[in-house]
């Protein structure tokens, strides 16, 4: 099983960019509590980052034609405005999961938005690192209920 883990604009500042609502974590900690999670539930974790939106939705196609079996998008702030990458993972036949270390929805109103909601099987935000784990758990699971 094949499972593409998406990072965003700025996340690869976590661990240096506001510990109250990230923690002091780096994202490469993230990717190694990630990917050892995966190896326990039997799937290939591919974790990828960036700060160019262009990039993200090319990696999003890259993962379509590799044919991932499920993705988890933490789009960071293009969550709430890009419907470039909206767009790139609705190609997606996979299940989609959207996580984030903090509570989106506790915090400022733009960021209550998601315009990838709509599209993702679920979001899961608010548990710091633990939003991935569980974020993987889930993706995993839909991706043999669709399998």
């Amino acid at each position: 099983m094949k499972i593409l883990v998406l990072n965003g604009v700025n996340l690869n500042m976590f661990g240096k960019r506001d510990p109250k609502q990230y923690g002091t974590v780096t994202l490469d900690e993230i990717n190694a509590s990630v990917k050892s999670l995966g190896k326990e539930l039997g799937a290939d974790v591919d974790c990828f980052q960036t700060n160019i939106e262009g990039e993200m939705c090319e990696r999003i196609h890259q993962g379509f034609r590799d044919g991932v079996d499920a993705v988890l998008i933490n789009a960071g702030a293009w969550t709430h405005y890009s419907y470039g990458i909206r767009d790139a993972l609705a190609i997606l036949k996979c299940p989609i999961i959207e996580i984030h270390m903090s509570n989106i929805h506790a915090r400022e109103p733009f960021r209550h938005v998601s315009v990838i909601a709509e599209i993702a099987k679920g979001q899961i935000c608010g548990f710091g690192v633990e939003s991935y784990l569980l974020g993987l758990r889930a993706g995993v699971s839909a991706a043999k209920a669709t399998g």
